[in-house]
């Protein structure tokens, strides 16, 4: 096991899966000489050479455009989007061909691209650098949408995504790329667990705590913290927006009888209510209280003085645990 960070983790997976496979290329603003803007692709160009670390032009659509083409032609290209809040100029190329060649062409056609986005807030950066716009992709079939969590899992899921057949829209908590952590490197992909399956963060018997990306080290935090009160929460880290691992997360429901969803994206038709729905579907008879969202606000993102009152925190999250839980909590004695 080595020590690093998620950011290095990720150079580690794309420089593997650069070395695995001749037809791997990564692709996007700035990531040659300077390496990214986060620093992802660094050293890169001097190892694989201009013709697979390619500097493109300010033009997102046209980036992922020429992923496509390249695709067609047998490569697995790796897009890096700069910031989570650039991707929309190339919503139309995502939604209306990316995900939908394999299925269009009757399976001729595999769309092996990889759509690296780093994402969401807590870093206090501007407009367009910190939001949260995965409802708009798991809403897209043909899609597949994960966000990690961890180094080892940005390393592993990252090699897998490129290693997919399927388009893979790959989110990274930019909040966490100093985070350090173990990574096993060069462990062969067959010996990991699939990027599809969901990961038991912590085991629980009380309560189920849904989330995923920089979240769930704040559902971490707030499972050590119930703990003091003689709550046990079982903590899901989702790994895999689209498809979900229903699996996973109904024998946990089943299990403890309560759910709190958490994440930082906006609470109208966020990812939140769609598992909420899901989980009660598959576990209405095993429920001893109704499921609790914990999410962002839903407001344009605010200005990053006020971002910590946006994500959710300890304290939001455990408050939704004493709801479920029925204990007094910030809605105790308010009709709603």
């Amino acid at each position: 096991m080595t020590e690093m960070t998620m950011g290095k983790a990720l150079n580690e997976g794309l420089r593997q899966a650069m070395r695995d496979d001749d037809h791997v290329l990564v692709m996007g603003e700035d990531i040659g000489r300077l390496g990214g803007v986060f620093r992802i692709t660094d050293g890169l160009l001097d190892e694989f050479g201009k013709l697979r670390v390619v500097d493109t032009p300010l033009a997102e659509s046209g980036i992922v455009g020429t992923a496509v083409g390249l695709a067609y032609r047998g490569y697995r290209p790796v897009v890096e989007i700069q910031f989570d809040g650039f991707v929309y100029p190339a919503f139309d190329q995502i939604v209306s061909q990316v995900a939908k060649l394999h299925y269009r062409s009757q399976g001729a056609v595999k769309m092996p691209i990889t759509i690296r986005i780093p994402w969401a807030g807590g870093v206090g950066a501007a407009e367009h650098h910190s939001e949260s716009p995965e409802a708009y992709f798991v809403h897209t079939a043909g899609l597949r949408v994960v966000a990690v969590s961890n180094p080892q899992d940005a390393y592993t899921m990252l090699r897998q995504a490129i290693a997919c057949d399927d388009p893979v829209i790959f989110f990274e908590p930019k909040k966490l790329y100093h985070v350090k952590g173990d990574v096993q490197l060069g462990t062969a992909l067959d010996d990991a667990a699939p990027m599809g399956l969901a990961r038991i963060a912590r085991s629980g018997t009380d309560v189920t705590l849904l989330t995923y990306g920089s979240q769930v080290a704040t559902a971490l935090d707030a499972a050590t913290a119930a703990e003091d009160e003689g709550v046990s929460i079982e903590v899901i880290d989702l790994r895999s927006l689209s498809p979900v691992d229903y699996r996973t997360v109904t024998a946990s429901v089943r299990k403890t009888g309560r759910v709190v969803v958490t994440h930082e994206a906006a609470r109208e038709a966020g990812l939140g209510a769609e598992l909420i729905a899901s989980v009660t579907e598959r576990c209405f008879n095993f429920l001893e209280s109704a499921p609790v969202r914990v999410t962002g606000w839903d407001i344009p993102y605010p200005p990053a003085k006020l971002e910590k009152h946006h994500v959710p925190d300890l304290d939001r999250i455990l408050d939704a645990v004493d709801r479920v839980l029925d204990k007094p909590n910030s809605f105790t004695g308010v009709e709603l």
